[in-house]
């Protein structure tokens, strides 16, 4: 053991010795994802735009029974397969109602999946290296901010991560056994395999057998032979996958767009207009995810380089070598995609925490130095930085928008200069034990508490929520109003307001106020000329019932929200 090991503080060599054995990793793990995932599950209100927009298609489906063909309101929505909406209408069914539209029940799956993506993560680890990388790879990838903001969100991307793990873990396997390293590989592992295929298939259509491809592929060419391939039961198990993701795609076949099918309409407004440019404003040069790392694989950004730059060196390793070929060519065909997203690489993550977990323990057993000074510098002034970005993120804000900073506020900021000062002096004095303890376990509570109390209670934010409070509040007699949105168009208000919201004009949203009985407005300011205009000499009919200020984050923009009702009438 080196001498940096020897510094290392008893609390910090239990985290990474002490809860390997048995089933110690997987209680510390889950309890792990409780204290970052739940937090804010409830309190956050629904996300614009995909999340409103998942979660509504999912409240449709339930409405009407079909749970075939995916809609928004009206609009048949032909982006992703149904397996995340069968998710979370069964969650829904289970635990609310599609009445209550209470979003935590619609992000249920994600926090499953992220969990089950931290204790797979772990199951690859100490199969690939030992218990302890396999531990540190799992709280690492718990920690990183892009899974907590995904595990927080009602879509596709943590239950799809959980499905890559799936069928990652048997192709380890395999890969290893045909390397002589382990026992031959059961059936039993290759039925995980293709199941786990299916449903990725059924979650976000090919992005599962793609960095599967990708992987073998890869192994195949730096192996100079297919040993790995061959033993995953090709003959039956792609006939078994086919059986279990082609039925959906068939029943929902010909839809009403133009005639074609769902794979034809998502393809060519989708697919296609993703390889070919910036969609939705999307687009970014090649780099981007290397820069958006800093962020979002945030706070064990840190080893990422080093660990990298390692592993290459070490790459005729068997473990490391599937590593690279499950992490590099996925994320290089990423960077050449134009239409970007941070989500887009969460799959290659757990395979950088692998590589930097194992990069962690060989520097703790003495088995190879700490990075050079050089390093030390470069990639622990970036942690540093993203960190004091984040805590001075949250105290800034409310400043910035002109509210009143509340308690919670200032304790980020101060939670913040804590994690920078103690991870800096373990770093300082390469202790890379304490360093990785206080970075993970600070950094990713820190983040989760971002979330939960800075995020969520931000009301300027939540404009839709608040609106949609304001009319609910306007009919306390159980009545269902049918609400016209003029001029605000936002997913989150029709989740919140109902399939039946009707997006309009000001001059539509007074017509509908005035002829139905059981209704409401929500006139953005802009509108607000044209509804009066609208309404005429009727005027006297509607009062104003709340007025909501705040910011459209989806354009960056203040917004302000005016909500009528009808009068009552006069006894």
């Amino acid at each position: 053991m080196n001498a940096a090991a020897k510094k290392t503080p008893r609390l910090g060599r239990r985290l990474l010795v002490g809860p390997t054995e048995g089933w110690k990793p997987y209680a510390l793990l889950t309890l792990f994802c409780c204290i970052l995932f739940l937090p804010g599950i409830a309190s956050l209100p629904p996300l614009d735009r995909d999340e409103a927009r998942f979660a509504q298609a999912t409240a449709q489906m339930l409405e009407t029974g079909d749970f075939v063909d995916i809609r928004f309101q009206d609009h048949p929505r032909h982006k992703k397969p149904a397996g995340i909406h069968w998710l979370q209408a069964a969650s829904v069914t289970l635990l609310s109602d599609v009445a209550a539209r209470e979003i935590w029940a619609y992000r249920v799956p994600s926090v499953i999946g992220a969990w089950a993506a931290v204790l797979l993560t772990f199951a690859i680890g100490a199969l690939l290296f030992d218990r302890r990388a396999a531990f540190a790879a799992a709280a690492m990838l718990a920690a990183s901010t892009l899974l907590i903001l995904e595990a927080h969100q009602a879509k596709t991307d943590a239950v799809l991560l959980a499905c890559v793990l799936a069928l990652m873990l048997p192709l380890a396997r395999h890969y290893l056994a045909a390397r002589g390293k382990i026992p031959a590989a059961g059936i039993g592992w290759s039925l995980l395999f293709w199941l786990a295929m299916a449903l990725g298939i059924l979650i976000k259509g090919p992005i599962a057998p793609l960095i599967a491809i990708l992987t073998l592929a890869t192994l195949a060419v730096a192996d100079r032979d297919a040993a790995s391939i061959k033993g995953l039961g090709w003959l039956w198990g792609l006939p078994l996958m086919l059986v279990l993701a082609l039925p959906w795609f068939l029943m929902v076949g010909g839809g009403d767009a133009g005639g074609d099918g769902f794979v034809m309409t998502a393809i060519t407004t989708d697919l296609i207009p993703k390889l070919l440019g910036g969609q939705e404003s999307h687009g970014a040069p090649p780099g981007y995810y290397v820069l958006t790392m800093l962020l979002f694989f945030w706070p064990g950004v840190f080893l990422a380089w080093p660990a990298l730059f390692r592993a290459w060196k070490e790459r005729t390793d068997p473990a490391l070598r599937f590593c690279l070929a499950w992490l590099i060519p996925a994320w290089i065909l990423m960077e050449l995609i134009p239409t970007k997203l941070p989500h887009y690489v969460l799959p290659l993550y757990p395979a950088l925490a692998l590589v930097c977990a194992r990069s962690a323990i060989a520097i703790l057993d003495g088995k190879t130095p700490w990075y050079d000074k050089r390093a030390l510098w470069l990639t622990g002034g970036l942690w540093a930085l993203v960190g004091l970005v984040l805590g001075g993120t949250a105290a800034y804000l409310p400043l910035h928008f002109g509210f009143e900073p509340t308690w919670h506020t200032w304790f980020f900021a101060l939670f913040a200069l804590y994690l920078l000062a103690t991870t800096a002096a373990a770093m300082k004095h390469h202790v890379i034990n304490e360093a990785l303890e206080n970075s993970l376990i600070s950094g990713g509570i820190q983040t989760a508490m971002v979330v939960w109390l800075m995020v969520a209670g931000f009301a300027p934010l939540w404009v839709a929520d608040r609106a949609a409070t304001a009319v609910a509040a306007e009919f306390k007699d159980g009545a269902v109003p049918v609400t016209a949105a003029a001029g605000f168009s936002e997913p989150s208000l029709v989740f919140l307001s109902g399939t039946g919201t009707i997006l309009t004009s000001g001059g539509g949203a007074a017509q509908h106020l005035l002829n139905e009985p059981q209704a409401a407005a929500i006139v953005e300011g802009r509108e607000l000329a044209a509804f009066a205009k609208a309404l005429g000499d009727r005027a006297a009919e509607v009062r104003e019932a709340a007025q909501v200020s705040g910011i459209n984050y989806s354009k960056g923009k203040p917004v302000t929200l005016h909500v009528f009702v009808r009068k009552a009438p006069a006894k």
